[in-house]
């Protein structure tokens, strides 16, 4: 379970959304179980993570059978950890935290975290899962300066200080920081988790600490690396699992090593889950990863050529797939996006351009541009009118909601536009009514994208007739996402869109860090989130006071120590931002398209899709569907 001894004060307190309490697994009875598994019950811990999936309104399942899925490339490998989502602890449908790799975990004060692990567990090789994997990973990679040259990560750094790390015995750990550490826990859990384990047994024979030195030259030869600390990086990759030798944790393991055109990938035989009659998952015995162009996907997956598809399929292909299931044995549902925003506009705040940066910096112009934009016009014309017309911020779903932050500024209001932007000195009209800038040039703003996304430009299209409406003129740049994000860094970029928030959906107990200028890739602020995520060592500081007091209420955030705390800072950035104008949304609610075989059984019909919090599939367990061989 999590326990707290601080009156339940912690991560799971009281909040909007349902909290389930991270309990411990009993011990399985292998009487309570019917059938003879003989062969299973030697992969199992002994307390594994038992799946209700009645309680869950989902059908017992059985074993067996092969799922295709369609890849735009190798990289997309990533896919089947992403939608295996086994973590030290996961978030459930509901976005409460529960144990999963672990069997509890006991938090004080949000600065002691002790972890309990699972009785027996093993890695896919049979190799112990034990605390060794967690020192290992500590002492020799973490802290070792040839692996992580800027020393542990800063998540598991709090004021300064790295954490303390113990081994208490065999199956518990325990991280101690030195002030509150509150998304210690949500960053375990994320798509991307924060690493503490490895596998130890399997990985020392690529470290200098445990392998002679004539070993390790000809394992780097053998492996087309330098030396043995890239060795060990390219072997330990886990992230992108291209290395069918490294022990796994996750549902399904890697079989294939690149290149290649076709990923297999088989149910690991000592996966952590059961469900409530005993049965081990993952139900489906391999994965197979088919590489295909992007271009036709959306074509094959209508033909029957792909068991279950996510990506690269977007609303647009709605109709094509629905009408094929009249023709194919295909299921297609709609689950609603996470994102703040399915299309935001991001104003350059860094921009190079002096003029620019001048006019991005006044929030008049921020409020104008967006109170331009006819945002119905954009949800019937794109969207069928099924999305939510409003401000990049929280959807409904999500227990942070207000609708002064979805309304702020997002209604269409030529009129105030034109007031605002009269305000600002750019009264003066030239050629066509484009207004005029100080310096005489007339005010055309060059928005970039980074060419991935046809509703992107389809969305830019219809804004560009709006700012015309009131005398700005728009136009269009497509690029490549290296190009763009490397022109955004550069301060050559004026106006970018990208999608909105990732998370649209978050907890008071979730980071509010994409609020604040924290990573340069926020495109509004690159410099700024630079200048914060490489500790002042580059980038520039923030000199808006609005941008400033953001980081301010993020470190007010991490220093809570109640959920309560957290909830008021994460309301005092939310109204701040959507007064501010950072990021100018559009539709939000956008609808995911999810096509599975009518074999495959157990997807839900309605669900949240989304990189964070649900890694995509992976809160609702792929691991639980199965196939009914019975059904043509």
């Amino acid at each position: 379970m999590i326990s707290r001894r601080r009156a339940m004060a912690g991560l799971l307190g009281s909040l909007a959304i349902p909290r389930l309490a991270l309990a411990d697994s009993p011990p399985v009875d292998p009487k309570a179980f019917p059938g003879d598994r003989p062969r299973l019950a030697e992969g199992l811990p002994r307390n594994p993570r038992i799946i209700d999936l009645p309680g869950m309104g989902r059908t017992t399942g059985r074993q067996g059978g092969t799922v295709r899925m369609l890849i735009t490339g190798q990289r997309d490998v990533r896919l089947i950890p992403i939608y295996s989502y086994a973590r030290l602890v996961t978030y459930a449908p509901d976005l409460s935290l529960q144990p999963d790799i672990l069997a509890a975990v006991d938090v004080e004060e949000e600065r002691r975290f002790t972890l309990h692990l699972r009785e027996g567990h093993r890695w896919s090789s049979g190799a112990p899962f034990t605390a060794e994997d967690f020192r290992y990973t500590w002492d020799d990679v973490i802290n070792n300066k040839k692996l992580y040259k800027g020393g542990p990560p800063p998540e598991l750094i709090a004021k300064g200080e790295v954490a303390r790390f113990e081994v208490i015995d065999d199956r518990t750990l325990r991280y101690t920081f030195a002030a509150p550490m509150p998304d210690f826990l949500p960053k375990l859990a994320a798509p991307l988790p924060l690493i503490l384990f490895m596998p130890s047994a399997y990985l020392k024979q690529f470290h200098a600490s445990y392998a002679d030195e004539k070993s390790l030259e000809a394992l780097a030869a053998e492996q087309r690396v330098d030396d043995w600390r890239r060795l060990h990086m390219k072997m330990s990759r886990s992230i992108r699992p291209e290395n069918p030798d490294l022990p796994t944790l996750e549902a399904w393991m890697p079989r294939t090593a690149p290149p290649a055109e076709q990923f297999v990938f088989e149910r690991n035989p000592y996966f952590h889950r059961v469900d409530q009659a005993g049965t081990q998952l993952p139900y489906i015995d391999r994965v197979l990863l088919n590489v295909s162009s992007s271009e036709v996907i959306v074509a094959k997956t209508a033909t029957g050529e792909s068991d279950l598809q996510a990506m690269p399929l977007g609303f647009p292909d709605y109709p094509l797939l629905k009408r094929a299931e009249k023709m194919h044995p295909l299921r297609v549902t709609l689950w609603r996006k996470t994102q703040g925003s399915a299309v935001a506009l991001y104003p350059n705040l860094n921009c190079a351009d002096p003029v620019w940066q001048g006019l991005f910096r006044d929030v008049r112009m921020r409020r104008a541009m967006s109170v331009a934009i006819n945002r119905e016009e954009i949800n019937k014309a794109l969207f069928f009118g099924l999305g939510s017309e409003g401000a990049d911020t929280v959807l409904p779903e999500s227990p942070l909601y207000r609708d002064d932050y979805a309304r702020a500024w997002a209604q269409h209001d030529p009129d105030l536009a034109n007031r605002l932007l009269d305000e600002l000195g750019l009264a003066e009209r030239g050629p066509g009514g484009i207004r005029q800038l100080p310096n005489g040039q007339p005010a055309g703003i060059i928005c970039e994208s980074g060419g991935e996304s046809a509703l992107e430009i389809d969305v830019l299209e219809l804004i560009r007739d709006h700012f015309r409406a009131v005398g700005l003129a728009l136009y269009i740049r497509n690029s490549q996402r290296d190009v763009f994000r490397s022109r955004a860094m550069a301060g050559l970029v004026q106006l970018a869109v990208w999608t909105g928030l990732d998370n649209g959906v978050p907890t008071a107990d979730m980071s509010p860090q994409p609020l604040a200028p924290t990573a340069g890739d926020q495109l509004q602020w690159p410099l700024w989130g630079t200048h914060f995520a490489a500790g002042g060592d580059s980038g520039a500081a923030p000199d808006l006071p609005e941008a400033v007091e953001l980081l301010k209420l993020l470190q007010e955030w991490g220093g809570s120590e109640t959920s309560a705390e957290r909830e008021a800072a994460w309301h005092r950035m939310l109204a701040l931002r959507a007064d501010q104008v950072f990021s100018i949304g559009t539709v939000n609610g956008a609808l995911q398209p999810i096509v599975h075989s009518a074999r495959v059984k157990n997807v839900p019909e309605k669900a949240l899709y989304g990189f964070e919090p649900t890694s995509l599939l992976g809160a609702y367990m792929p691991d639980t569907f199965f196939l009914d061989e019975g059904q043509a």
